[in-house]
């Protein structure tokens, strides 16, 4: 009931949309320019969104588009992951060491909702959706 209420003809389109909420999620210090985190998650939004443009627009039946979604959200997790432990504590003013527990709680939300989008993308009914959809409008 549930995988199908998740394939249904307006949720497979919004989720696939919503690929794009666990790449740029980040504290705002990460995207200032002097900070080289910010390039990533702009390049990964990229390929996201070529891919969103080339299944939900263009209705192609191609498999690299999961593809480029399935890299997008797996590299997420990897770079997360690399960079969790740099940025699990800061240097308070008196000198003590502080958990950077806002930075550890938007890593571990962002990694669950990208995991989640590999799952969600690689159900055979949203995959079957989006090709019935392109099967038919170009009928």
């Amino acid at each position: 009931m549930l995988r199908k209420a998740m394939s249904g003809p307006i949720a497979v389109p919004v989720v696939l949309i919503l690929q794009l909420v666990p790449l740029v999620i980040f504290p705002l210090e990460s995207y200032n320019l002097g900070s080289q985190e910010w390039w990533l998650p702009v390049l990964l939004s990229v390929f996201a969104l070529v891919a969103i443009f080339k299944l939900l627009v263009r209705r192609s039946h191609a498999q690299w588009p999961w593809y480029l979604l399935s890299f997008s959200q797996g590299f997420n997790i990897i770079s997360r992951l690399m960079m969790a432990m740099p940025h699990a504590t800061s240097t308070a003013q008196g000198g003590g060491i502080v958990i950077n527990s806002k930075y550890l709680v938007i890593t571990f939300v962002a990694m669950a909702l990208s995991a989640f989008m590999i799952w969600y993308c690689e159900l055979p009914e949203v995959r079957k959706r989006v090709s019935a959809s392109a099967a038919a409008r170009r009928a």
